[in-house]
Formats: structure tokens, sequence, C-alpha cells
């Protein structure tokens, strides 16, 4: 039973207690995925950066092509880190874009939580312990439950906060299985 097979791989990888008997009702799709920083000097994280993400249903609505897209984002829950890189857990927002029967784009935005300096010591400076996140990401659909995609994310503090703003910026490839 695959979808049990992946809905195992979300409750080790992310830690959520989800059943089989959940699996596509309440479970869209589950990713793991590496990357790494996009800056390159001392203040930034260093190493691979992994994660861990779960993606819920998406909502409904009676719309029909781009509309819909809009109209039915997925929740995303997940996690992020590394021996050397700020450990995230993070909530969001995510829009699955279909541009072709193979290939997808994909936008989300949310917050995230962290256990990196805020003001001072080594690796980015991010001024409060909450901050902004987006994501973006590239896809192709390999097979029908099977995606592969390029990532981008980026967590900041938006400047809302009294302190440094040096953000954290990853890219990397992720799979995915969908139910």
């Amino acid at each position: 039973m695959k979808s049990c097979l992946a809905v195992a791989l979300a409750t080790v990888l992310a830690g959520l207690p989800v059943s089989c008997a959940l699996a596509g009702d309440l479970v869209d799709e589950v990713r793991v995925g590496v990357g790494g920083s996009l800056n390159g000097d001392s203040s930034h994280d260093k190493g691979l950066v992994g994660s861990a993400e779960v993606y819920l249903a998406p909502f409904h609505s009676s719309q029909t092509g781009l509309a819909k897209a809009l109209l039915e984002p997925r929740v995303q829950l997940g996690v992020s880190g590394g021996a050397d890189a700020t450990d995230q857990a993070y909530l969001g927002l995510n829009w699955h874009v279909p541009i072709t029967e193979a290939f997808f784009a994909e936008i989300g935005a949310g917050g995230t939580v962290h256990n990196g300096n805020l003001d001072s010591g080594t690796g980015p400076l991010l001024g409060c312990r909450f901050l902004f996140r987006e994501h973006a990401a590239l896809g192709v659909r390999v097979s029908e439950t099977v995606n592969v995609m390029a990532t981008i994310d980026h967590s900041s503090n938006a400047n809302l906060c009294n302190g440094p703003n040096d953000g954290i910026t990853h890219a990397g490839l992720a799979v995915g299985v969908r139910f």
C-alpha cells in the first residue's frame, strides 16, 4: 500500500501523527529535500540543509483553470536544518500551478520559528525568533505519484524587528510522493 509507506515516511521525518486511513483525505503530499545556502559569506548558514514537509489536501472550490489553482491552496507543514545550519519549523500556504501535463510551478508564504542567532554570534543574525517565509519551486511529475522539484526559500523578519535582518535563503532539490 504505497500511501501507507508515504504516510509512515511523513510520520518519521516530520514527527506528525498521521495514520494510513487519513492518507489522501488529509495528507496530499510528503516531501524530503536537500539544499544549501545561497549566501556565501560568514554570516550565513553553511553545509547541507535537509527538509521534510507534509502538504495537507487542498481547499476545494467550484472554479476551473487558474482560478481553481489560486482558490485551492494546500497547508504546508515543514522542518529544515543541518549540522551547520539554522533549524526551522514552518507553516504556510502553498499554491500548485500546472504548466503542462508534466511540469508545474509552486509558490507559497507563511511563517517560521528558528533556533538561530538573534543579534550576536556566528551564522545569520535574524533579529527575532519568528520570521516570514516564502518559497517557490519548479517541478516535474515523473510518475503518477512522484514529483521532483528545484526549490528556493527565504526567511526574514522584513525589518519589523529591532536588530539585524540577515535572512536565510536556501536552494535545493526535493522529491515528493503524492496520494
